[in-house]
């Protein structure tokens, strides 16, 4: 057998190549309950109608109670439209307010779902498959509540950033912020870590549908996400987000948290301040 160098080696081992990149998109909070310039209504029209992919699907984790959100009529009427233009119903609150699950008894929790089930099922016709826990904050009391009630808990990847806004409703830092956690995620999806389906890798992206700026910037969030992959060497899929409500759905399933460790990476302080609690 002649010889083979180390690096000849090398390169005639087998190679995998991680499959492309798709991003699931989701959005918190709502539905807007606003009459007038309502952000829940722009975030539909640019995810039906804009010029880098049309009709794109995307999973709402709606509050199903709250008077700016679906406990008012408006927010009723939009949870139908969302419902009925293939977009995915998820949980999100049931409360009043965006109440954190971790500060409720298990008995209000329990009833919280319960509510927030019903209220859904009104709507979809069926019960929802996700929960998002508000202010990503979780334990293994709930989520091992949240299986009772069939739910699977979805997290993120990356995150705009936009959910808490007191004062000035603006983001200078939307593409650096975008790139830096697509960054992070590069080395374990080119050792293959990430899970993949459908010949894709998913990466879920969360927004706030409830907020104006990012409304009205919402095609530009899509470029952004397209450029900073692109420039990071991670291919897209021909499709670069999910068209299909089904495939979707599959792929965020694929990406649910099944037990309370390994923790997985929060979004912008959460992981720090939830340390402290």
């Amino acid at each position: 057998m002649p010889f083979m160098s180390y690096a000849a080696l090398l390169q005639s081992l087998p190679t995998t190549t991680p499959a492309p990149i798709r991003f699931l998109l989701t959005f918190d909070d709502g539905p807007s309950a606003s009459e007038y310039d309502n952000p829940s209504e722009k975030i539909l029209h640019v995810l039906k109608t804009n010029p880098l992919q049309s009709d794109i699907k995307a999973i709402f984790f709606t509050q199903t109670q709250a008077k700016g959100a679906g406990g008012s009529e408006h927010g009723r009427k939009l949870l139908q439209r969302m419902h009925e233009s293939g977009h995915e119903l998820a949980f999100h609150t049931a409360t009043p307010g965006h109440t954190n699950h971790r500060f409720l008894s298990e008995q209000e929790l329990r009833s919280s779902l319960k509510q927030g089930i019903a209220d859904l099922i009104d709507v979809r016709g069926s019960s929802p498959q996700l929960v998002r826990p508000p202010f990503w904050s979780y334990d293994e009391k709930t989520l091992a509540i949240y299986h009772e009630n069939n739910l699977q808990m979805l997290l993120t990847d990356l995150s705009a950033n936009d959910g808490v806004i007191y004062i000035f409703n603006f983001s200078f830092t939307k593409r650096k912020n975008m790139r830096k956690m697509l960054l992070a995620l590069r080395s374990r999806w080119q050792a293959g870590e990430l899970p993949g389906v459908d010949g894709a890798t998913p990466i879920v992206v969360t927004f706030h549908d409830i907020n104006r700026y990012t409304a009205s910037h919402m095609e530009e969030y899509l470029e952004i996400l397209l450029d900073v992959a692109k420039e990071l060497e991670m291919p897209t899929t021909a499709l670069p987000f999910y068209d299909k409500h089904d495939d979707m759905l599959r792929a965020a399933l694929l990406k649910t948290t099944k037990d309370i460790n390994p923790q997985q990476e929060l979004p912008g302080i959460w992981n720090w301040l939830w340390s402290w609690f």
